[in-house]
């Protein structure tokens, strides 16, 4: 008798749900056995120093380049982008591992503390940084490439090993790019493994520092886990991003921005704008050029095309419901509205006359939607986009940046993008951070981005000649003790700073 087969994802082309490939789901034991693999080889790559690991995420940065026709085509079967979308996952997310590997040296050094007050002044304080062993990436199915680059490039910098399950929707193009490290020679520090629910509830286990990307209820129960573990865990998860649009913004630049942040990937990003504000002075026109925009994009699976399939069928079947529910209670659709007679695509839609009362502005809808909504002025437009459980970032768009910047200081978000969308994405110097049910933790912001990946450890010195013992070291005396309760006074601020005014 055969022995039953192992099983497999299937995965399809979302443009026309053409079989692509049958890939293995990893069980728990063999997560299990690549993590100790790991572990074994973490203990070389993290002892080779940051200079040999940079050079090797720099060779394996060329691999990409090298392979970047053949991973955006791979990149565009299984997650239905055009290319121009796909394009920026296979180049502009190599940025990652320049930054990392540029700055890891120095990001990494160990950092000399000043005393903070007199019972520290004797010693020599030190700050280092010891990467954690294994950390698990846990990868979501819109953006393959650039949300395991984000996460890799650092903590492989950092001297980490690192076992990542990209999702199951998407997992090919991920595990190719981690071919590519095998392929190039690096060190065995890095692998991919395939499987739903299981196989990550496995890599959570099985690791020291769990990254997750995903949805927000996910992300709970990972948290959860982590918790009870005691394992340190960063999150990024749902966001529900508003647009505000003042008096005085450039119209144009605004639709522009706005169209290309709410429709970019289909929609299909964390910050996409997905719910947008418009101060009644110039609403209607806005509205109108809007129409234009979004009317005029094409849609399809063909070279030409602006906007693509979404990856997953009950995606698709999300944005249906708000964009019905929508209708249902009163707004307008006026451009699109409708999904595909064949394939994962939704058409770019406008919807007018919306309210918080509706779903398209209150749920994560992660679809080619762009619901609209007239407010009175700016104090109503921060007061709405603050009207969410989500946090994650934000747009304003006005001619006056002083204003721009006097608003964001006022949005419950962790990053906000002035006349501009996206931008705070690749700016790798600065923190991308969920508020509220959006995440928890940051990723990327200079050094942040990967100390995050390491454990952080006090070091004391002596400065001076040491005595053979302390004055507050055994054995008790009554004459010692009035000593160290003087010093002691001396040292929390009283005594001779009190006398003195200081």
């Amino acid at each position: 008798m055969n022995a039953p087969s192992a099983p497999t994802l299937e995965i399809r082309r979302p443009a026309d749900g053409e079989a692509l490939r049958s890939v293995p789901i990893v069980d728990r034991d063999r997560v299990c056995a690549a993590a100790e693999d790991l572990r074994a080889a973490q203990v070389a790559w993290r002892d080779m120093g940051p200079a040999v690991r940079a050079h090797w995420l720099r060779k394996w940065r060329g691999w990409i380049l090298d392979h970047t026709d053949e991973l955006t085509d791979l990149l565009v079967a299984e997650t239905g982008k055009v290319r121009p979308d796909a394009l920026v996952e296979t180049t502009g997310s190599c940025e990652f591992i320049s930054f990392y590997a540029d700055h890891a040296k120095e990001f990494l050094s160990p950092e000399r503390v000043g005393a903070g007050g007199l019972l520290s002044l004797s010693k020599r304080l030190t700050r280092s940084y010891r990467p954690y062993p294994l950390v698990g990436l846990i990868i979501p199915w819109n953006f393959p490439i650039t949300l395991f680059l984000m996460d890799a490039a650092p903590a492989l910098a950092a001297g980490c090993a690192v076992l990542t399950k990209s999702s199951e929707m998407t997992p090919l193009t991920c595990a190719r790019v981690i071919e590519g490290w095998h392929e190039i020679g690096a060190p065995p520090v890095l692998r991919h493994v395939a499987g739903a629910g299981e196989t990550g509830e496995a890599v959570v286990e099985a690791v020291d520092f769990v990254q997750f990307t995903g949805s927000t209820a996910t992300g709970r129960r990972v948290a959860t886990r982590c918790a009870q573990l005691l394992k340190p865990v960063s999150l990024e998860l749902g966001g529900k991003d508003a647009a505000i649009v003042l008096e005085d913004a450039d119209l144009d630049r605004a639709v522009h921005g706005i169209v290309w942040g709410g429709i970019f990937n289909s929609g299909q990003v964390c910050i996409s704008v997905e719910r947008v504000y418009v101060v009644d002075a110039v609403y209607d026109r806005f509205v109108e050029k809007m129409v234009a925009a979004v009317g005029a994009l094409k849609q399809g699976s063909r070279v030409r095309d602006d906007v693509g399939a979404m990856v997953t069928r009950t995606q698709v079947d999300t944005v249906e419901r708000h964009v019905r529910e929508a209708q249902e209670s009163g707004a307008r659709v006026l451009v699109g509205g409708a999904r595909g007679d064949d394939g994962n695509f939704f058409a770019p839609t406008l919807l007018v006359d919306v309210d918080h009362s509706m779903a398209c502005m209150t749920e994560e809808t992660f679809g080619p939607t762009l619901p609209v909504m007239r407010v009175a002025d700016e104090a109503e437009a921060v007061v709405l986009a603050n009207d969410s459980e989500y946090g994650l970032s934000a747009t304003v768009w006005t001619r006056d940046v002083a204003r721009g910047r006097r608003i964001a200081g006022q949005l419950e978000v962790g990053a906000v993008n002035i006349n501009d969308v996206f931008s705070n994405l690749f700016a790798v110097e600065l923190p991308h951070s969920g508020w509220k049910s959006s995440g928890l933790g940051a990723r990327l912001g200079g050094a942040q981005g990967l100390r995050k990946y390491c454990r952080v450890q006090a070091i004391t010195e002596p400065r001076f000649p040491l005595t053979t013992k302390e004055l507050t070291w055994y054995p008790y005396s009554a004459r010692r003790t009035a000593i160290a309760a003087r010093v002691l006074r001396l040292a929390a601020g009283r005594g001779l700073r009190q006398r003195l005014g200081l």
